[in-house]
């Protein structure tokens, strides 16, 4: 057990350093591009936050455990929301921008409706992978055609944020180390996901649990660990508008991009478990729908609302320790 603890720890770490890089290369690269910074923003850097639950999603896929694949998704997402978001509004009331709640609002709450409708029948197909990956390009698309109107004041917090280091060139050197990096990310990402996988399954051997509940908990809020850290550290610096903004485009990308990729590996698609099928992926549906009135009400997550969250959160954890082990 020890060994197996061990190794998971090491591969998310690994993972975490993957998917710096791999942002950082793919960002540095945009830049070269002249690729605009609110864009670079909006889409290179929330599938680089996501990249982690790709790799672990695939891995474990082939090796026959599609069951924790859709549990990550389930579970990331749950985390993302009520214990992520709940924690930073926590800390200091979250004012929402205008284009969290005129875009991603509707592709998280419409992403997550989708997902459920597709697990009713118990399986996620190749058909309902290749669904979920067309609509996701298509939000894609939509995010780059709204960046053209969004303010002054957002494209400058973007600049501030993406903005290519003064003095660098894009020269055949730079944008060669960036491609390196891009390449080193996913390589590292890779290798990080294959160990992480690995000891996640050992551990669900070991204590007696299945691979879902072993999604839901361990590897979800291992692989959120980097938002959980980037969204709170934001918070205390008051600069967490674009760390939000991410927060849920990425909750997005895991479903129609992550899990669509996914569900295009195995012949038979992805296993949708009874338990997943009638409690985890209705309750991340439940969290993605509840963000409408709370959004929509005064435009931001007060400290009693972020309470909520967190405490929901704190007693679905329970109620999966309690059910299912």
């Amino acid at each position: 057990m020890i060994l197996a603890a061990t190794l998971l720890i090491v591969g998310l770490a690994v993972l975490i350093l993957g998917a710096e890089l791999l942002t950082r290369g793919g960002t540095a690269l945009a830049q070269q591009m002249r690729i605009p910074p609110i864009v670079i923003g909006l889409t290179i850097v929330a599938v680089g936050t996501s990249a982690p639950e790709l790799a672990i999603g695939i891995d474990a896929a082939i090796i026959g455990n599609g069951a924790l694949t859709v549990a990550n998704i389930a579970g990331t997402n749950t985390v993302n929301i009520l214990l992520i978001l709940g924690l930073s509004a926590l800390i200091h009331p979250l004012a929402l921008r205008s284009r969290t709640i005129r875009m991603d609002l509707p592709a998280m709450v419409l992403a997550a409706l989708m997902m459920l409708v597709m697990s009713l029948d118990g399986r996620l197909s190749r058909l309902d992978g290749a669904v979920l990956v067309c609509s996701g390009f298509l939000y894609t698309l939509l995010i780059i055609r709204s960046a053209a109107g969004e303010s002054r004041a957002v494209r400058i917090q973007f600049a501030r944020e993406y903005r290519q280091p003064k003095g660098s060139r894009s020269s055949g050197r730079s944008v060669v180390a960036s491609a390196a990096a891009l390449v080193a990310g996913i390589g590292i990402i890779i290798v990080g996901a294959d160990v992480f996988t690995d000891a996640a399954v050992r551990l669900a051997r070991i204590w007696g649990v299945s691979d879902a509940f072993i999604g839901l908990t361990i590897v979800a809020i291992g692989t959120s660990a980097p938002e959980l850290v980037t969204t709170v550290l934001s918070t205390l610096k008051r600069e967490r508008d674009i760390a939000i903004g991410n927060l849920l485009g990425s909750s997005v990308y895991n479903i129609f991009i992550i899990l669509g990729i996914t569900c295009l590996v195995p012949t038979a698609g992805l296993p949708v478990t009874p338990d997943l099928a009638r409690v985890d992926i209705p309750m991340m549906a439940l969290v993605a729908l509840v963000c409408v009135p709370v959004f929509l009400s005064r435009r931001e997550v007060s400290r009693m609302e972020a309470a909520a969250f967190v405490t929901a959160y704190a007693a679905y954890l329970g109620y999966l320790l309690l059910t299912r082990t």
